[in-house]
């Protein structure tokens, strides 16, 4: 709960809370200061500052950002190398500290888009992602990156079934890149996939052997979002006990919900750069969501991260534009309905003091609150809105008017909203990159012939 301001706003009009702005002072949420010698309210309390646990966070966190990464693996998402410079620059002056912009190897239009952030003279760190596989980092070194995330299998069930490697021959070629990498002037980042399912004695002879070639952070991987916060703290104590000095990383899935939740165990864990992506985008379910993790540590632990949240708002609009994965209408923070009020009990409470029913102000990330009226609407609302737009309105006519509003909500067809899913899920679908039927067409120019059978 950052800075209570005083001001709600439907679409219309502002609307004036009657009680007094709020303050934090020490992590307790106070009614305005009423003058020397005159004790404040406390009104709210966060526990989170009071009992100490906040203080957990170590100094020095650092997000590293993804969307361009990991976020553009999001089935169906592809970045040309101009947005992906876009993007990169507005991180950049919402002051994230090193961002992951691609695999130079992936393509001719990768790398340039890569090179082209590299060149960009940004004050970020500038990472490009490499297997540990020659080629790959020849690739990062040649688009004037400033680090190289080398990654590799971490579990036995991707050594076998992905690599069809030996752990002797993974670490084998960890330790041949990272020299390499390290060689060139390049910094290193050693990741293990599926770090949480791995043998930890493996896991941690291999950071340590990274280390010592010269890798100078460890990250270690939640691949498919199996960790819960407890989890995440028994395994970073173990860790920590085993491994040689360096500092740590944690990359999380949200297979289950919980990367934004285990990266706030992380970092209460000694994490010093948990990784994020803007609007939640990654594989599958996605990755920690940038904006909830920082605004998460900023509102909820009082940790200044050094990010410019007031832009968080244009910056999640920016890639839900460029990326075309529409954010969800409840999605924290961001999303349609986050900072929306129809209730009846909760739009007074808002109007009367936006703490009531909200955990920080919406400006502070870009954003306004609105009111719905429908079926839930209540006077005061209703009453409110009138007033901002200068209409003068009796007790009955307001009541008149929020029978008419809610009646006419009920009788609402549900038709338009129903046929608007219908065609979200089928657009989904075909966004989802090649469609089947260009696919046999595009094998037909590779000289492929079309399948006999009809698809299952």
């Amino acid at each position: 709960m950052i800075g209570w301001g005083t001001t709600a706003r439907t679409a219309a009009a502002p609307i004036n809370p009657t009680t007094r702005e709020l303050q934090v002072v020490a992590g307790l949420y106070t009614s305005e200061q009423r003058g020397n010698g005159i004790r404040e309210e406390r009104l709210v309390h966060n526990y989170l500052v009071e009992a100490g646990l906040a203080a957990r966070i170590p100094k020095g966190i650092r997000i590293w950002e993804e969307t361009l990464r990991d976020g553009e693996q999001t089935p169906g998402v592809a970045y040309t190398p101009e947005e992906k410079v876009r993007i990169a620059r507005v991180l950049d002056e919402v002051h994230v500290p090193m961002m992951d912009v691609g695999i130079p190897v992936v393509s001719s239009e990768e790398a340039r888009g890569v090179r082209m952030i590299a060149n960009a003279g940004l004050d970020a760190t500038i990472m490009a992602a490499a297997r540990t596989v020659r080629k790959d980092v020849e690739a990062c070194i040649a688009c004037d990156v400033d680090e190289i995330a080398l990654f590799t299998a971490g579990s036995d069930l991707h050594i076998k079934h992905k690599l069809a490697m030996t752990r002797e021959q993974v670490k084998e070629a960890a330790v041949r890149e990272t020299e390499y990498a390290v060689a060139h002037g390049v910094d290193v980042s050693f990741v293990t996939e599926d770090t949480f399912r791995a043998d930890l004695d493996f896991v941690v002879d291999l950071y340590d052997a990274c280390t010592a070639a010269g890798a100078h952070r460890a990250v270690v991987c939640d691949t498919v979002g199996v960790m819960t916060p407890p989890g995440i703290t028994w395994f970073f104590e173990q860790l920590k006990r085993r491994l040689k000095p360096t500092e740590l990383s944690f990359h999380g899935h949200n297979d289950f919900g919980l990367a934004v939740a285990n990266s706030l165990a992380a970092v209460e864990a000694g994490v010093a750069v948990p990784h994020t992506c803007v609007n939640g985008l990654g594989e599958r379910s996605g990755n920690a969501s940038f904006e909830e993790l920082v605004l998460s540590l900023e509102a909820l632990y009082g940790y200044d991260t050094g990010i410019d949240i007031s832009r968080i708002y244009e910056l999640s609009q920016l890639v839900e534009t460029l990326s075309g994965i529409p954010v969800g209408m409840h999605q924290p923070l961001v999303g349609h309905n986050a900072f929306a009020h129809e209730s009846g009990i909760h739009a007074h409470g808002v109007i009367k003091h936006t703490a009531t029913y909200e955990p920080m102000q919406p400006e502070k990330l870009g954003r306004q609150r609105t009111f719905v009226f429908g079926k839930h609407t209540g006077s005061l609302a209703v009453a409110e809105k009138l007033r901002g737009r200068g209409v003068e309105a009796t007790p009955e006519q307001v009541a008149a008017l929020v029978k008419l509003i809610k009646d006419f909500a009920e009788a609402r067809s549900k038709g338009d909203q129903q046929a608007f899913v219908v065609s979200f899920r089928d657009r989904a679908e075909r966004r989802r990159g090649v469609t089947d039927e260009e696919f046999w067409t595009l094998g037909q120019k590779a000289g492929l012939g079309r399948p006999k059978t009809a698809a299952k």
